[in-house]
């Protein structure tokens, strides 16, 4: 499993999408920084700026970037062709390649989400959006590596899950809050360091239970995904 995660890491910070987890935490953390220097009330400027863009699209872009990249660029050039003609258990491929993609996910959002609720609020409020993230990141990913294997557009359902069910009807339609990741985040966060900056009408029981129900369906979908997988590498 060392070996698996170990080519993972090398292969994802190996690619030009690499790149494109650096802008979105740096924006985060700029608009903070400003927002803070400038005196502007975090009442006004932490929602939009913690919730809107760091929840609603950093944590969820960076994850759909790494998720469908840990195994969806092996598939697209072939080389997962030789992680499928190693005698591994499937379990042991998908569970480090997650592991990877929720860790680098993690690190990339946690640290600008911390600094951003540190000049917000306080330092427990920081370290509740870093704890909450990361379990955020964790769920995303497992959803987001599924995808990769079940299909061939993985960034494009990625994405309508994340801006149409999570940004455009989570916001609306208050019924498709519980099942939104964005929104176990919040109430997970809010639950750390009770804040008037968080709201969510999921509770944290219901946060809790369906986080748990996300990353084991998702993974144990990929790793039955993966069972039955073309050599050809051909998804549905």
């Amino acid at each position: 499993m060392s070996t698996v995660t170990w080519i993972t890491a090398r292969g994802l910070f190996g690619r030009r999408r690499s790149l494109m987890l650096v802008p979105l935490p740096l924006i985060l953390v700029g608009l903070a920084v400003l927002s803070r220097a400038l005196g502007v009330d975090p009442g006004q400027w932490a929602p939009p700026v913690l919730v809107g863009l760091g929840l609603a699209v950093v944590l969820p872009v960076v994850a759909l970037i790494v998720g469908t990249g840990v195994l969806g660029a092996e598939i697209d050039d072939g080389t997962v062709v030789h992680i499928l003609t190693k005698p591994l258990p499937r379990w042991q491929i998908v569970l480090p390649k997650l592991g990877v993609a929720a860790g680098v996910t993690a690190v990339s959002c946690a640290v600008p989400l911390y600094v951003a609720g540190v000049l917000a609020h306080s330092v427990r409020f920081g370290l509740a959006l870093a704890l909450a993230s990361a379990i955020g990141a964790l769920a995303y990913s497992a959803l987001f590596v599924a995808l990769s294997l079940v299909t061939r557009r993985p960034v494009l359902l990625g994405l309508v899950y994340v801006l149409i069910w999570e940004g455009l009807l989570g916001n609306f339609v208050s019924g498709t809050k519980v099942l939104s990741i964005q929104q176990y985040v919040i109430a997970l966060a809010d639950r750390i360091a009770p804040t008037a900056l968080l709201s969510t009408t999921v509770t944290v029981p219901v946060s809790a239970v369906m986080t748990t129900l996300v990353v084991v369906g998702f993974t144990v979908l990929a790793v039955n995904r993966l069972r039955s997988f073309s050599v050809a590498g051909e998804t549905s």
